[in-house]
């Protein structure tokens, strides 16, 4: 039985839609077809009653014509039979013919059906009705018969409902077979997109179908599934390239600190009655902060992406803003361009980071005074840094963002700083949704403006 169970959907909704046709249109069909053959057997004994009884009552006015001529179709054998059993008149077909039935109805039961068959004149079956012409004992008897139905009258019924049936059991398997085929075309087309989809590529959807039907929702499910299957792909993608990034900046930028290190100590080694042990120290821990700072600044560059909305909590910037650059002790004065009550959904550690990443730089060029700015836009918080030093040329606006990137005018490695402070403050505006770009102030210096979106009260 499994190996004759159909294995597509289709094929076994038709089996079934079949099996239950079956079911119902073939006892139809036998019922039908009996009741066409009692259909055709009553029409037969009421044709022959109906004969009888003009037969009789023109017996009975005195109109018998010789020979007795049938009006009703069909009923071709028609005699009187005296009360001797002595044919007294008969139609042409039933003329020299015995008399078709011994059955003699009585007073009591004037009237008769009964059916006979015999050989004479190669006759067959003759289904004759019998009735008594008077109530008197010597009254004449009317016997009016036909034949039996053949094969042609009352099978034939049987025949025409059962090929009928037939007829419609295959089309309600053809019906049913294209109706599911037309329906389950769009799961073979959802099937076949998914088959190309590859893990390369994972911005290819199935097509969707209008309305509300489970294939519709299928292709929307379908395809919000792809959608988190891509995000998460991207998400995974963005983590292993900063692992190689993070794998690369770390075999680039701490080849150069180590190698002093290990230059100095083995100098010291070699010449230690030569080697000022102070100078040595000095030297060798201002590497190992170097080497600290980077190693800092490239897992934060790591996790910045990685932590997501977890870490976010509603955070009131203008607070935050001004507490911590109160806490600083810088070589120029910070004046601040707060406004009030401005909050933003945020990870209160990653914005603090910008925020000294850009005054920390803004330190460094300054000549005069640093300047910080807070408002409220449509839609988005800006906070932006100033500085009066020398600037930013257009060129070099977009690269002093990348990793490691100093400029000659700018800063350099004996002048502090790892060279990530404007990639983390950038990056930390991707991973908000926001943006960071440098421009140049009113004063004439560098100015980097930092945007996130607002948080809705």
């Amino acid at each position: 039985m499994a190996r004759m169970r159909p294995r597509s959907i289709r094929g076994r909704i038709t089996a079934l839609v079949t099996l239950l046709a079956l079911l119902l249109l073939i006892p139809t069909a036998l019922a039908e077809g009996a009741v066409g053959r009692q259909a055709v057997t009553d029409g037969i004994w009421l044709s022959a009653r109906r004969q009888a009884d003009l037969t009789a009552a023109a017996v009975r006015l005195g109109r018998l014509s010789q020979p007795v001529r049938p009006e009703v179709g069909g009923v071709g054998f028609v005699q009187v039979v005296n009360s001797g059993h002595q044919v007294v008149d008969a139609s042409r077909r039933a003329r020299g013919l015995p008399v078709l039935s011994r059955v003699w109805p009585t007073p009591l039961d004037p009237e008769r059906d009964v059916e006979t068959c015999t050989s004479t004149a190669h006759l067959g079956c003759i289904r004759i009705a019998a009735l008594r012409v008077e109530p008197e004992a010597n009254s004449p008897v009317v016997y009016a018969g036909r034949p039996a139905a053949s094969l042609n009258s009352t099978e034939i019924f049987g025949r025409f409902f059962g090929l009928q049936d037939g007829l419609l059991i295959i089309l309600a398997a053809w019906a049913t077979w294209v109706i599911t085929g037309r329906t389950l075309k769009p799961v073979k087309a959802i099937s076949a997109d998914l088959a190309a989809i590859n893990g390369n590529d994972m911005s290819t959807r199935v097509p969707e179908w209008p309305g509300q039907d489970e294939i519709a929702q299928l292709a929307r499910t379908v395809n919000g599934t792809l959608g988190r299957i891509e995000d998460a792909k991207r998400v995974t993608d963005q983590a292993l390239g900063r692992q190689r990034q993070f794998v690369s900046d770390a075999s680039h930028e701490l080849r150069t600190p180590l190698a002093g290190l290990r230059a100095e100590l083995e100098e010291a080694r070699l010449h230690p009655a030569e080697t000022d042990l102070p100078d040595l120290l000095d030297h060798t821990l201002y590497d190992v902060d170097r080497l600290e700072s980077i190693t800092t600044d490239l897992l934060l560059l790591v996790r910045v992406g990685a932590e997501g909305d977890a870490a976010r909590t509603r955070v009131d910037l203008s607070e935050l803003v001004e507490r911590e650059v109160v806490r600083r002790l810088d070589r120029l004065p910070v004046r601040l361009h707060v406004e009030p009550g401005v909050t933003v959904h945020a990870a209160v550690p990653q914005i603090v980071r910008v925020l000294m990443n850009l005054i920390d730089n803004a330190q460094r060029h300054a000549r005069h005074a640093v300047e910080v700015y807070l408002r409220r836009g449509v839609g988005y918080v800006e906070l932006s840094v100033t500085d009066d030093g020398p600037g930013i040329l257009a060129g070099d606006r977009e690269r002093i963002f990348e990793r490691f990137t100093r400029l000659d005018t700018a800063r350099s490695r004996n002048h502090g700083g790892t060279g990530l402070g404007l990639a983390i403050a950038r990056d930390i505006a991707h991973a908000h949704g926001g943006t960071l770009v440098a421009a140049e102030s009113p004063g004439g210096g560098a100015r980097f403006v930092f945007r996130i979106p607002v948080c809705d009260d």
